[in-house]
């Protein structure tokens, strides 16, 4: 998963021109001209990194080694890079460049810990992220969850064709809906639905539907969607997907019911960000030896 570089670039430009308007006013008043200093991004608590692509081109006009790759777990006070340059520079992106890293960093670290749970506990169960994110930060929230070892779900709303409850409260039918779908969309769009009960799910996959999601269905309900479907000869012939109500503390008896995909908005809409701080080790002016 990647952006076009020009593209990458221009999204950080924005994140850091937003946070420092006309400049930094309090470096240009207190740090002399010329100050150069050696600083070092540390992580304060374990955890999986993510953003070091993007932190490195924020960095640009600054020397900078990356000491650790996106995707690495990392202990406590683990270097992530070495920076050097112009303090006055360096401390005008600080604060962005830390909640790139560090929100990044949180969300790759959860999807982790659930990938994680889940695959212990003997599931296939796919984990993957919605699109509940802030508006400017779907590629950075997704990426990090691929990098954690999640599912990216779909990027963008031309990914896939995923019929939710609005739509069906125009479109009207749950077979007429899908065959509109079918007979419009591109071979290589997969059709989702999004359904309330086990009914409309095997209406859904007797209709033709790719990927039926099961919305805020209880694991038991999931559960006996599955069994409904089985019994139909449909079971195979879906992808079923749970959302809806789950959480890192039930997240096993949903991966239990047997379904393919687990769907947590709150991986990117309410996860904690791994603390790092980004601290100076030398200082000095330009022209100066290291001391």
């Amino acid at each position: 998963m990647g952006l076009p570089k020009e593209v990458l670039e221009e999204k950080i430009r924005k994140f850091v021109e937003e946070d420092v308007g006309q400049g930094d006013i309090t470096s240009e008043i207190t740090v002399p001209s010329g100050t150069i200093v050696d600083a070092e991004v540390v992580v304060k608590e374990s955890g999986v990194v993510a953003g070091v692509k993007e932190s490195l081109i924020m960095l640009r006009n600054l020397q900078v080694e990356a000491l650790v790759e996106d995707g690495s777990r990392v202990e406590r006070k683990t270097i992530v890079m070495k920076i050097t340059g112009d303090a006055r520079t360096l401390l005008s992106i600080e604060r962005t460049l830390l909640n790139l890293l560090t929100r990044m960093s949180g969300i790759a670290t959860m999807t982790n810990r659930l990938v994680n749970k889940v695959r212990r506990a003997g599931h296939k169960t796919r984990i993957a992220c919605t699109r509940k994110v802030a508006p400017g930060l779907l590629y950075f929230d997704k990426r990090a969850v691929m990098l954690g070892g999640g599912d990216t779900h779909r990027l963008h709303m031309d990914d896939l064709v995923l019929i939710k409850d609005n739509h069906l409260a125009v479109g009207g039918k749950i077979a007429d809906t899908v065959k509109t779908a079918r007979n419009t969309v591109s071979f290589s769009k997969k059709i989702e639905i999004e359904v309330t009960d086990a009914r409309k799910a095997l209406d859904a996959a007797k209709a033709g539907a790719d990927i039926v999601m099961l919305d805020n269905f209880t694991p038991k309900q999931a559960k006996e969607t599955i069994s409904l479907l089985k019994k139909g000869g449909l079971r195979n012939k879906v992808l079923i997907e749970a959302s809806g109500r789950i959480t890192e503390q039930n997240i096993l008896d949903y991966a239990g019911t047997g379904v393919d995909i687990l769907s947590l908005g709150e991986l990117t809409s309410s996860t904690k960000t791994l603390d790092m701080s980004l601290e100076f080790v030398n200082v000095r002016q330009r022209g100066s030896s290291k001391s």
